[in-house]
């Protein structure tokens, strides 16, 4: 659809806020899934988008990611004391900082078939057992889920973006199968994963050997009450999301279609605010080649990491363990910013 100059100006407008606001005002932050519920709300109303399937579509799709979320959390609860106790033994046996290197590899590689929600929550259960002071707790979470939103493209079952690529190539001229992305991707995957584990090594070690965080021991984080305030969160959040791609996505066809790929690749930093799978479904189409598509989808799954809402692993995360919009941006900024550039040159490289 054709969108005219005001509802132009008042979506570009509404991606600035959704940027900014978060991490400048005190009560935005504190209350971002009502913020983006309302922006998302904002942006379908000025694109004129309201249907009953979106409304339908808003509805339904958190419902399995909270579902994941609410019975993760129970089976959590139930089996606190053993995740505890072989967290404790790998610091032991493995030592810190391998354990934690261990981590971030591990779940980035795997997040592909056990899907990125569940790395997300194995995730999420295990960074409080650590000796980490609060800024090493957010440094290894966003060097993690940088690794788990990579590896997670690699199958069309580890995220919705890997399941849109491949049903968007399954024809001529790719014929893309269930390792397509494996085949095109892996080895930049692997880099990536492999970076973000060496990152971590650098996360200091807590001298008395218990995590400094206040909310180490809260009562309530496996308390059913506190569980089910979390698949909240949750749903509410993706729900906006829901709202905000659809709302944006006119503005979306009207630009990133006209542009090249190497514009695209530093325009898709969008996908920090917005569903990299809404992205890929405007940008991918059969006749995109290779080049381009490995282009489109390393800038998509690295500029997913650099807030909060740009990926569910970062939503499930920052929920579970009380992280801010702040204290996300101000380690994922500079590292999203550095592997963009990194990338940018291996692909003109190697490609």
């Amino acid at each position: 659809m054709e969108l005219s100059a005001l509802q132009t100006s008042l979506l570009c407008l509404l991606i600035v806020a959704v940027l900014v606001l978060p991490l400048t005002v005190h009560k935005v932050e504190e209350n971002l899934e009502a913020f983006l519920f309302v922006c998302g709300t904002i942006a379908v109303t000025v694109s004129h988008v309201w249907s009953g399937h979106l409304i339908g579509a808003a509805l339904t799709e958190p419902i399995k990611i909270t579902l994941a979320v609410l019975i993760a959390g129970l089976l959590f609860k139930r089996f606190a004391r053993a995740i505890q106790s072989g967290t404790q033994t790998a610091v032991l046996k493995l030592g810190f900082k391998c354990t934690l290197a261990a981590i971030v590899f591990i779940l980035g590689l795997t997040s592909s078939l056990i899907t990125a929600i569940i790395a997300a929550l194995v995730l999420a259960e295990i960074v409080p057992l650590l000796p980490l002071d609060r800024k090493g707790r957010v440094r290894l979470v966003v060097y993690s889920c940088y690794a788990i939103g990579m590896g997670a493209v690699l199958t069309s079952i580890g995220e919705p973006l890997g399941t849109i690529v491949l049903a968007k190539l399954r024809g001529a001229p790719h014929f893309a199968g269930f390792w397509f992305l494996v085949d095109h991707l892996g080895w930049y995957v692997l880099g990536g994963v492999i970076a973000m584990a060496i990152l971590s090594i650098r996360i200091p070690l807590v001298a008395n050997n218990t995590s400094a965080d206040e909310t180490a021991g809260d009562p309530s984080a496996h308390s059913i009450s506190g569980i089910i305030i979390r698949a909240a969160k949750v749903y509410a959040f993706v729900m906006a999301l829901v709202l905000l791609g659809d709302g944006l996505k006119p503005l979306a066809e009207m630009t990133i279609t006209k542009l090249s790929s190497d514009a695209l690749y530093f325009i898709n930093t969008l996908s920090a605010i917005l569903d990299n799978a809404t992205l890929a479904a405007i940008e991918i189409t059969p006749d995109i080649t290779l080049r381009n598509l490995v282009f489109l989808l390393i800038s998509l799954i690295i500029a997913g990491g650099m807030l909060i809402p740009g990926n569910i692993p970062n939503i499930i995360c920052a929920s579970k363990l009380k992280i801010t919009s702040k204290e996300w941006a101000k380690v994922a900024l500079p590292v999203g910013a550095g592997l963009l550039v990194v990338y940018f040159a291996i692909l003109h490289i190697v490609l």
